[in-house]
């Protein structure tokens, strides 16, 4: 009896004692692992790898399609596409971006020069003339200062930020304009 009695203490302690933990459960986050997907691509990127960027950026944009985060994704595969040598294929990237996320100047800088470089700016300035959207009015200002037409785009922005001042994208127009004035005019 003393015998299963200790035999059985023993058990009970090694039970206890054993250190025994669950297994690991890898759970997939798809947008923490499309942040990873862009991290890695801008690592190609900065070594000049520029297909394994280009299909880093396409996987964090088909893990994280239609949030915020993933005009990023959209704004690097465009300035991948762009710089070497695919305008035609960076153009539906840099206007994706805006259509997620159209706070930022920078995708609005990308997208005009893509029109620049694919001779589209004199057709963009008339679709845009034509447009009361507050982002094309936008696009029609800057793309107005980067056809050297800098009086128009900068009365354009200039109405913009007045009937707009709320935006968060506002801010960095005033500072565009100011140093549009300072450098062109």
């Amino acid at each position: 009896m003393m015998k299963k009695l200790i035999t059985f203490f023993l058990l009970l302690i090694m039970v206890f004692c054993s250190g025994y933990r669950k297994p690991h459960k890898y759970v997939i986050e798809a947008e923490k692992d499309a942040f990873y997907h862009n991290n890695v691509g801008l690592n190609y990127l900065r070594d000049r790898i520029y297909y394994a960027a280009i299909q880093e950026f396409k996987i964090a944009i088909s893990l994280s399609p239609s949030t915020q985060a993933s005009a990023i994704f959209y704004n690097n595969l465009g300035e991948t596409y762009n710089f070497i040598g695919y305008p035609d294929q960076a153009l539906p990237c840099f206007e994706d971006a805006i259509k997620l996320y159209g706070l930022n100047l920078k995708y609005y800088f990308n997208l005009i020069n893509c029109y620049i470089n694919q001779g589209l700016a004199d057709v963009k300035i008339r679709e845009f003339k034509a447009s009361q959207d507050v982002y094309d009015r936008i696009k029609l200002g800057i793309l107005y200062i980067e056809t050297g037409e800098v009086r128009a785009g900068v009365n354009i922005l200039d109405e913009v930020c007045i009937s707009e001042p709320d935006l968060i994208i506002t801010q960095a127009l005033k500072q565009y304009i100011k140093q549009v004035i300072e450098q062109k005019l």
